[in-house]
């Protein structure tokens, strides 16, 4: 979730949309220009910038992000004061990878697992926005993260600058390491098998979790937004449907969504495919520390998410458990 609430005119609601569609362009148009001219040049030696960028696809790829989402990304939000673009492309980037390796000119890939990942990404990007823009009311650009926000209070004047490592730099790392399976799975034609089935199946299996867990917060939330405007008593937890059984369905999901991705690059014999996984367990792990620790904060809820904790799965959905005395006494 986030916060920052203001007043959000139409205006600028159709400055923001623009901005977002516009923001990524310098690279897209790079790419389109490398790719353009190298197909251009089977019958000559392509320009060194170009045979720089064919032999290192992997390199390129983080040196676009640096330049077109670090530095251009970082200059736009201080312009806005605010970095709220970040936050949704953490949607579009993945996608964006994707294609970026699927289309370089070194890409080796077999058809039908190619247009199978192709096909799931994009199931996993219309769920991720859809959950995006609804959850920001379909406002874009008004609400900045409240994790970016607890950081700007944090650094204060010092923050213009430390954003550029923490909100920019650090989401590099994070956004280029997932999408390793990407480039993995379009280097390497190996005929379609049995454990792409379960990768496909892993994927589907987590984008739907995700979706009902999402739906089902917003919902929460919903509900909760409407009991505060007619003065009621807040509902202080989520412990219903996908919710009972875990605290954070919704990262299950998308943990399994990437070990699904994951899957596809373990049967192409790369030792190194679990660095997607791997990574996103980390990015959310860190998240679901900073979640928990702000539920605990609110004093309505303090006590009921106490007994939450205890009694209820973290990630992994399963059964409820009981109190202790011991357990009872301290909350």
């Amino acid at each position: 979730m986030a916060n920052s609430t203001s007043n959000h005119s139409p205006a600028k609601n159709v400055v923001c949309t623009a901005l977002a569609f516009l923001a990524p362009l310098p690279s897209i148009f790079f790419y389109h220009s490398f790719l353009r001219l190298y197909a251009g040049s089977a019958d000559s030696l392509p320009p060194p910038w170009a045979a720089w960028c064919y032999h290192h696809p992997v390199l390129l790829a983080n040196l676009l992000f640096f330049l077109n989402i670090n530095v251009l990304f970082w200059a736009l939000a201080l312009l806005q004061s605010s970095n709220w673009l970040i936050d949704l492309y953490w949607t579009v980037i993945p996608v964006l990878a994707l294609h970026y390796y699927r289309n370089h000119p070194a890409a080796e890939w077999e058809g039908r697992r190619s247009g199978l990942v192709v096909g799931l990404t994009w199931v996993w990007f219309v769920r991720m926005t859809h959950n995006y823009l609804r959850r920001e009311k379909w406002q874009l650009g008004e609400r900045e993260d409240w994790r970016i926000n607890d950081m700007r209070k944090q650094y204060g004047t010092k923050f213009w600058w430390v954003s550029f490592f923490t909100v920019y730099v650090a989401q590099q790392a994070f956004l280029m390491a997932i999408t390793m399976p990407f480039y993995v799975i379009h280097s390497n034609q190996k005929q379609l098998s049995f454990w792409d089935a379960v990768a496909a199946a892993t994927c589907l299996a987590g984008v739907t979790i995700a979706y009902f867990a999402d739906t089902q917060l917003y919902n929460f939330v919903g509900r909760n937004e409407r009991l505060k405007k007619y003065g009621k008593a807040l509902v202080p937890v989520l412990d219903e449907g996908l919710w009972r059984y875990s605290r954070h369905p919704n990262y299950f999901g998308e943990q399994l969504w990437w070990s699904g991705v994951g899957l596809f690059a373990w049967n192409l014999d790369y030792s190194w495919w679990f660095i997607g996984p791997l990574v996103n367990s980390v990015c959310l792990g860190i998240v679901t520390v900073l979640v928990e620790e702000r539920m605990s904060k609110h004093d309505y809820r303090a006590r009921a998410y106490k007994e939450y904790q205890e009694t209820t799965s973290f990630w992994v959905p399963w059964f409820k458990t009981s109190l202790t005395g011991k357990q009872k006494k301290e909350i």
